[in-house]
């Protein structure tokens, strides 16, 4: 049990409910809550003394705390955490975002990429946050690979794969590369690609140059390490991060230091900064995940929260992953249904597309 449980489980019903109304007070409205106004709605008749009491109980177990002297409390990181891992109450999923979210996905189009464009749309606007959509790896096996010389500085590279799913990507070819050399690195590759999908030939292709050094030209062994590495770079190769609904979180009523924390978020998420793990925080497990503040570096800047859920594809293996960024008062229990159900709707239908 974590230290958060131990404590919700040691703690009286009075401060338990004092507890739960805080919070759930602050997530309603943004602002702290103080004893007067609990004493006025809780379950059983007592003073507002009594209340400031439980409140400061509370705060000394670092629960909740007091933004300014006079006001009234606020949870903290750790209350929040507690809150969600013990009280937290999810609805079921309103009927109305469950017609906006189907809305659009209703379309029988095979283009993956829009539709997770909508998806990333949908989201920002049934809860008024910024979305996620991490896409799928495509990880079909690979046909052919083909180099073409555009300028004596710029080259494609094109990879068809067996589904028929054709990419391209610009790079920089060596110094001094020849219509001989490329044509070289191509029948290289297609030689060893066959039957791989392009996670599998990145090893395969390196260990192969070193084995092979001498019977492969040096100019043609660069063109392959170049052309490959292109695929290979800041998480291209792989994943594509659909943000949504910024707007949302920068709202003309957000204090300025609050406003400069989300503009350093997006940024971070514009320079894909740590998309390499975001699928990781979502593999301990199925179903959605919930991170607050610090508890993930992408966002401990920003002081927001993620709720997360992975999505599968038809063999159970996660490929993409969808969530909500929002404040930390963030509705908690609205959210996690609205996100639980689009990714498994995501899933279902890449998986109806395969």
């Amino acid at each position: 049990m974590s230290d958060a449980g131990k404590i919700l489980e040691e703690m009286n019903d009075r401060s338990r409910e004092v507890f739960r109304m805080v919070v759930q007070s602050y997530i309603d409205s943004g602002e702290p809550v103080g004893s007067r106004t609990l004493t006025r709605t809780l379950s059983e008749k007592v003073s507002a003394a009594t209340v400031r009491n439980v409140m400061q109980d509370l705060e000394y177990l670092g629960l909740l705390d007091s933004p300014h002297v006079s006001a009234g409390r606020v949870p903290t990181q750790l209350g929040l955490r507690m809150f969600v891992d013990g009280l937290l109450e999810v609805g079921d999923l309103n009927a109305t975002d469950r017609k906006k979210i189907d809305a659009t996905l209703g379309d029988n189009s095979r283009d993956v990429g829009g539709m997770l464009d909508r998806v990333g749309a949908a989201l920002s606007g049934v809860t008024q946050g910024a979305s996620l959509v991490l896409t799928p790896k495509h990880e079909a096996e690979i046909r052919h690979i083909e180099f073409v010389s555009l300028a004596h500085d710029r080259a494609l590279v094109v990879l068809v794969f067996s589904d028929g799913h054709v990419e391209n990507r610009l790079f920089t070819p060596p110094p001094g590369q020849t219509p001989s050399s490329m044509r070289e690195a191509a029948n290289f590759l297609n030689a060893l690609i066959e039957g791989k999908t392009l996670s599998e030939v990145r090893s395969t292709i390196q260990r192969e140059i070193l084995a092979r050094r001498q019977e492969i030209d040096v100019l043609a062994g660069e063109m392959v390490e170049s052309g490959l590495a292109v695929w290979d770079g800041e998480g291209e190769d792989s994943e594509r991060l659909i943000v949504r609904g910024r707007a949302n979180l920068l709202g003309d009523a957000a204090p300025e230091d609050e406003l400069d924390r989300i503009r350093t978020l997006f940024d971070d998420l514009e320079r894909k900064r740590d998309i390499a793990e975001f699928l990781e925080l979502t593999e301990d497990g199925e179903g959605v995940r919930i991170f607050i503040g610090s508890e993930n570096k992408l966002f401990s800047l920003s002081g927001s929260s993620l709720v997360v859920s992975p999505y599968m594809n038809a063999d159970r293996k996660i490929i993409g992953a969808v969530g909500v960024i929002g404040p930390t008062r963030l509705n908690y229990g609205r959210i996690v249904p609205i996100v639980d159900y689009t990714a498994q709707l995501v899933g279902k239908l890449i998986s109806d597309r395969s």
